[in-house]
């Protein structure tokens, strides 16, 4: 049981000898740098605010001096909690014992690797749509924060015990293969000898022509409308593409250690339409308009677009088939989305769509609406000619990374492969963690000095700490016994760092909660810096027997922390650097 949930269970126990339980209160953590405890609770607030009344309390100030009275007695005896204070208007704070604290460092280092990991996704499927490249295009930066937010996402919910599933929806169909397949065929070009780079000089050629040639649009489309037909020689060309972008594609993910555990395209859903269709019209939800079929929608302000005019398909209608295919295999609790801003309208139609027919609740349905990368010259853009080619920024990334370790003397013991893998842990972690430790919601400009930088509040910051600690672990010898309590009084720099790992399973499950993965990447931030700060004003390896016990069980758990909390953002944490 977390110390949120023994602090939690105490108050409604208080509440009940008092007769105002039913109260729906808040834990906050965080205050104690603030120095207002290390837990606090706005519970005598909201009774007063809920009109509750208690015969000895006329204010909520009053109420909270009686709560904390009755806590007290619930703590005495007990090592979890120290001290309870009442602050104005209406707050009641909560002191940890060192014993506590102590306690946790043992229990960290006990639980290793696990610690963190929760059981409250038992028995409960949750589906994280991330990633999904567009085939024949190459794999831009706008893909990195889908990508990488998505596994992180990923990552998050099956350590909380959730059964994950991610699938990669690859653009593998639409009008964009009308593009293409409008220029081979046209300019009678062989798939077969064909790179991602001739992919892209074709897509941006056909948009050039198309402000002299407005007629070209249609003979995309018509190309589109062919091979949904099945002509033959156009399905041979569109799967050659498709297998020369997967082999591409896997580079990519393979740099960034992603693994997506299925890759099921929107072609996938060909066959899968019609089921929905069907079922649309049998509840009478499409009507025909100009010779579409559309299905009216209360909360968007434009009606849903399921088949074109010339009896083409739509996205939105392979999205539906995507939700009714995905609830009948796994039934998830949620289905997340970890798409582009800019994609809110259609989901926003789709969820509504998907609970008309009946598939599953619109709650159930999230979209994790991250903000875009963009260049100085605006979107990034395969039709302007402007995309930033992902492969390269993460190969400039490790080269750089190379190019410090030079200059800082890091990783100069190890051999050349350890360098090389350092450089490659190090660069790939400075690109992930630009990008994790923003709030997925907010918009990035593509800045090839921001998005690589090595220093500061960085990935490579937080991997230095880790080698650190694990440093002074390796000096001291006794890496492997450090499971006994020491007799000693932490001073004010060590409680600062484990008061921030006693909050972390607190941050994986508001992480969660949020969608949000940066919740993590503040907080292991904090950490390196307090350890850091700590490093530097105490000597670790002191002659004091139970000071140096304390700071090198100290340094192991915030080691521990950092390599779990880094893990979860799918960065790895070098044992030496």
């Amino acid at each position: 049981m977390t110390v949120e949930r023994v602090i939690k269970e105490a108050i409604s126990s208080s509440l009940d000898k008092i007769n105002l339980s039913g109260i729906d209160f808040d834990l906050d953590s965080g205050n104690s740098i603030q120095g207002h405890g290390d837990y606090a609770t706005n519970v005598a607030l909201v009774a007063f605010s809920q009109n509750k009344s208690y015969p000895e309390a006329k204010t909520p100030l009053e109420l909270a001096e009686v709560i904390a009275k009755t806590l007290e007695k619930n703590f005495s005896g007990k090592e979890t909690v120290d001290k309870i204070e009442v602050a104005p208007p209406g707050f009641i704070n909560f002191y940890l014992s060192e014993r506590f604290y102590k306690k946790l460092l043992v229990k960290v280092i006990n639980k290793g690797d696990d610690f963190g990991r929760q059981i409250i996704g038992r028995g409960k499927t949750v589906v994280i749509d991330y990633s999904a490249p567009n085939i024949a295009k190459p794999f831009g930066v706008g893909h990195l924060r889908s990508t990488i937010i998505g596994q992180a996402l990923y990552n998050i919910f099956a350590f909380l015990g959730y059964r994950a599933v991610g699938d990669n929806h690859l653009g593998d169909w639409g009008t964009q293969f009308g593009v293409l397949l409008h220029q081979i065929d046209q300019q009678k070009i062989d798939p077969k000898k064909l790179t991602m780079e001739d992919l892209e000089k074709l897509y941006v050629d056909f948009y050039q022509k198309l402000g002299q040639e407005p007629r070209l649009q249609e003979k995309a489309r018509s190309y589109f409308k062919r091979l949904e037909l099945g002509e033959q020689k156009l399905k041979n060309i569109w799967r050659d593409l498709v297998n020369l972008s997967l082999f591409e594609y896997q580079k990519v993910y393979s740099l960034l250690k992603v693994n997506i555990d299925f890759s099921l395209g929107e072609s996938f859903y060909q066959d899968k339409m019609k089921a929905v269709l069907d079922e649309a019209k049998n509840k009478n939800l499409v009507i025909k308009s100009k010779g579409a079929l559309i299905m009216p929608l209360e909360d968007s302000p434009v009606p849903a677009m399921l088949v074109k005019s010339d009896g083409a398909t739509t996205y939105l209608l392979r999205d539906l088939a995507t939700i009714k295919y995905r609830v009948e295999r796994w039934n998830p609790e949620l289905i997340i989305y970890e798409v582009g801003a800019d994609h809110k309208l259609h989901f926003t139609q789709t969820f509504e769509a998907a609970e008309k027919l009946d598939y599953i609740k619109r709650e159930r349905l999230v979209h994790v609406a991250h903000g875009m990368i963009r260049g100085r010259l605006g979107k990034l853009s395969t039709r302007g000619g402007r995309i930033i080619h992902l492969g390269k920024v993460l190969k400039e990334a490790i080269d750089r990374a190379r190019q410090l370790s030079t200059q800082a003397g890091i990783a100069k013991d190890l051999p050349i492969k350890g360098q090389e893998k350092v450089a490659r842990v190090v660069g790939i972690g400075a690109v992930k963690y630009n990008d994790l430790k923003q709030n997925p919601r907010t918009n990035i400009v593509f800045d090839w000095q921001k998005i690589l930088t090595l220093e500061g509040n960085s990935g490579p910051y937080l991997q230095y700490t880790y080698a650190r600690a694990r440093r002074v672990l390796e000096k001291s010898g006794t890496d492997t016994n450090l499971t006994k309590i020491p007799e000693y009084q932490p001073k004010r720099e060590e409680l600062a760092i484990t008061r921030l790992i006693c909050y972390f399973e607190k941050v994986i499950n508001e992480s969660a909660r949020t969608f949000s993965p940066n919740l993590i990447a503040n907080l292991l931030y904090q950490l390196a810096q307090n350890y850091n700060t700590f490093y530097n004003q105490h000597q670790i390896l002191t002659k004091n027997k139970e000071a140096k016990a304390f700071r090198l069980l100290l340094s192991k758990a915030t080691a521990q922390v950092l390599k779990n909390g880094l893990g979860l953002l799918g960065i790895e944490a070098p044992e030496k650097m």
